[in-house]
């Protein structure tokens, strides 16, 4: 199957007859000129998290495990930076908190933190790719359950999962078309708490579908069907949720998920 290049490979036809024509430098131009970045990957300062991300959820504090959510420009205790890296605590509670308000309305059992960009990937004939990418350190103890994933901001689905690990040492890549109509490919990872990059490149194909091409460590691992994607604003979420999917026994011990140069841009049609 024909694999989506990457963006560095990507040329536009204005930039391809700019090469043909034997001028490399006008093709460069005309390659930047037709690509947009709109989130350039820095975790520099929090200032610079704040410009690109909002805290939580964008529906709140609690999804669909144990964990609920909590940070806030003056909250970093569960969201946080080492230097340019950004950095999300799930801490284990010894009370009650009752039950998380989202379905299945599982206890409170952790503390743990989310941010979802302010900027949400809309595939449509103006902007007909997106890639989306970055660097993660991820956990995958029983019952901790890492996601960087596209969810849709009026309905769901639509939903891509490019980072999605439940509890053991594979990534699942998910394109949700309908809660029953689903394609995953599950991918084993050598170590999963060292640095890996993964990425969708996203691109539509027709006037309602897309195809999202899939990488690990910059090697092609699936292509998806995104049936009805089209004109569809997705939301880009980078959270630590646990148990759940994940299994119901959590470690008792602090859980970090770590991420650096989490890049988004997009092609001007």
């Amino acid at each position: 199957m024909t694999r989506r290049p990457s963006r560095r490979t990507f040329l536009t036809g204005a930039a391809l007859a700019a090469a043909s024509a034997g001028t490399l430098a006008a093709a460069r131009r005309a390659e930047a000129a037709a690509w947009e970045t709109v989130i350039d990957g820095s975790f520099a300062s929090y200032a610079t998290l704040e410009s690109h991300w909002n805290y939580l959820y964008p529906w709140g504090s609690d999804h669909n495990g144990t964990a609920r959510m909590y940070a806030s420009p003056s909250d970093h205790n569960h969201v946080y930076l080492e230097g340019s890296t950004l950095t999300l605590l799930a801490t284990r509670i010894t009370w009650d908190e009752g039950n998380s308000s989202a379905d299945p309305h599982l206890p409170i059992r952790y503390h743990s933190g989310a941010v979802h960009a302010r900027h949400q990937v809309l595939v449509d004939a103006r902007y007909p790719n997106y890639e989306v990418k970055g660097e993660f350190q991820a956990p995958s103890a029983p019952g901790t359950w890492p996601a960087f994933w596209l969810t849709g901001v009026n309905s769901w689905p639509p939903e891509s999962d490019v980072v999605e690990f439940k509890g053991d040492a594979r990534n699942w890549f998910n394109t949700f078309r309908s809660p029953s109509d689903v394609d995953s490919t599950i991918v084993s990872v050598p170590n999963p708490g060292a640095w890996h990059s993964y990425r969708a490149w996203i691109t539509m194909v027709n006037s309602t579908d897309v195809e999202i091409h899939y990488y690990l460590d910059d090697q092609w691992r699936a292509v998806h069907r995104g049936a009805g994607f089209v004109g569809k604003p997705l939301w880009i979420i980078y959270n630590l949720q646990m148990e759940g999917s994940s299994g119901g026994s959590g470690p008792s011990s602090d859980t970090h998920f770590r991420a650096r140069n989490v890049y988004v841009g997009r092609s001007v049609g």
